[in-house]
């Protein structure tokens, strides 16, 4: 599937599900050697939390590195998005149930959902890739509510535990960039479950 990756600006929001770090990001850096820029965002739980995965300074370098652009993580500085324009297309890796609760529900209180909201009003695409011990349980019904939304696109998923944890699911990765090639032409990758 071709599209024109001249002066195309994805945006890139990852959020706190820490353990998916190392599977999105090499996805960053595919996305980036498309000759696409590469806007990151960081919800605040991401930007600022050291943890056994790796020190927020290591993930903020490795963003910045990678897309050569400052790392957005504020709500003021998310703002524009909208209004400016800025993005051809959001994606939002990992997103977690948190987050996807929010965007069902039209919250948007963190610096990655009010960077979503101000997105959305250009009805430019949002993707999603969703990691979440409770897609399938407490989160199945807002899964539904966006999969049923204009302009939201999925990442296809599937179950990663289905022994010891049945309700979490975690998109595969690697179909970061397919996905979003899909969105940019208006259409759902397919299968959605994997």
């Amino acid at each position: 599937m071709e599209i024109n990756n001249s002066n195309l600006v994805i945006g890139f929001a990852v959020t706190a599900s820490f353990c998916t770090f190392k599977k999105v990001f090499p996805e960053i850096s595919n996305i980036a050697d498309e000759h696409i820029e590469v806007v990151p965002i960081m919800s605040e739980n991401s930007y600022s939390t050291d943890t056994r995965f790796g020190t927020a300074s290591e993930h903020i370098e490795f963003l910045e590195g990678a897309t050569g652009n400052k790392v957005i993580h504020t709500i003021k500085d998310a703002e524009p998005i909208g209004p400016k324009k800025m993005l051809d297309a959001l994606v939002i890796a990992p997103c977690t149930g948190n987050t996807l609760a929010k965007l069902a529900n039209g919250i948007a209180d963190t610096t990655v959902t009010l960077a979503a909201k101000s997105h959305l009003r250009n009805k430019r695409p949002i993707i999603i890739a969703v990691s979440s011990n409770d897609s399938l349980g407490n989160n199945a019904k807002n899964i539904g509510m966006l999969l049923n939304q204009k302009n939201i696109y999925f990442v296809p998923f599937a179950q990663d535990d289905c022994v010891n944890k049945e309700n979490s699911i975690v998109a595969k990765m690697d179909l970061i960039l397919p996905t979003l090639k899909c969105a940019l032409e208006g259409k759902q990758i397919q299968p959605v479950l994997v």
